[in-house]
């Protein structure tokens, strides 16, 4: 599909976490349907400058620029660097997230604010950000969460946590920003098999175990499959829907 025939053409999105993973084909898929991404990174250059390549080489536009979400400097310069790139954003994919699964015993301080920099203070830094670049006719914010945060998983408590307050996050912030034309949702994925997935090794083994019983489709997720529906949420096709928690998780219950 032409850059320029896509359901996103005109737009420019930033994705953050977007080196691999969900985040990735996200980026990827909203270049195929036409925007300008920025795709974010903290840590991994190498990863963030691929998908970047992959995406010109497509003939989609797209620039790679690192920043911590969790701090407020590297955020605010995320989003001067949108702005000197192509002076406008029309979507925000709050994706960038860390998790580390133990039991409440071994959780440290150090540990809790990392998760929660990244998976709560990171989201809402880069919306007020993002508001401040979204134009006359709004904008779109897309909170990436999780189906872990409507089942019990031990060991999971302050990943869950975050992304339950994220989900808070969207019904509180779609409310406010409504009036400004600015859609704020959540798009909950099952479980996806990531890069991130499989480093769990034996422990992804177990949770693979015990998602796709649970997944009438029978499998685990891909990133694609739920860049799929992120580009509906970044689409005019979703310009009624505000507020909402989505699940993409195969009917994961």
């Amino acid at each position: 599909m032409s850059k320029n025939q896509g359901r996103l053409s005109g737009k420019v999105a930033v994705v953050t976490g977007a080196s691999k993973g969900i985040g990735a084909a996200i980026a990827r898929a909203y270049a195929a349907e036409g925007a300008k991404v920025v795709v974010n990174y903290a840590t991994s250059k190498d990863g963030a400058d691929r998908v970047v390549a992959d995406i010109v080489k497509k003939g989609g536009e797209a620039i790679a620029v690192q920043a911590d979400v969790s701090k407020a400097a590297d955020v605010k310069r995320l989003f001067a660097e949108t702005k000197r790139a192509y002076d406008r954003l029309d979507v925000l994919v709050n994706n960038a997230a860390v998790f580390k699964f133990e039991p409440l015993e071994a959780i440290t301080e150090a540990e809790l604010q990392r998760q929660l920099g990244t998976n709560l203070h990171g989201p809402i830094l880069a919306a007020q950000e993002a508001v401040k670049l979204f134009g006359d006719g709004g904008g779109s914010i897309l909170n990436i969460g999780t189906v872990a945060t409507q089942v019990r998983m031990p060991g999971s408590i302050v990943y869950v946590a975050t992304k339950s307050a994220l989900d808070a996050f969207t019904r509180v912030l779609s409310v406010e920003l409504g009036p400004r034309k600015i859609r704020v949702n959540t798009l909950n994925p099952g479980g996806v098999e990531t890069e991130g997935f499989l480093a769990l090794g034996e422990a992804g083994q177990q949770m693979k175990s015990a998602f796709i019983p649970r997944t009438p489709l029978g499998r685990l997720g891909q990133p694609d499959d739920i860049a799929k529906v992120a580009v509906f949420f970044a689409s005019d096709d979703s310009a009624w829907v505000t507020g909402e928690s989505v699940n993409a998780s195969g009917g994961f219950s």
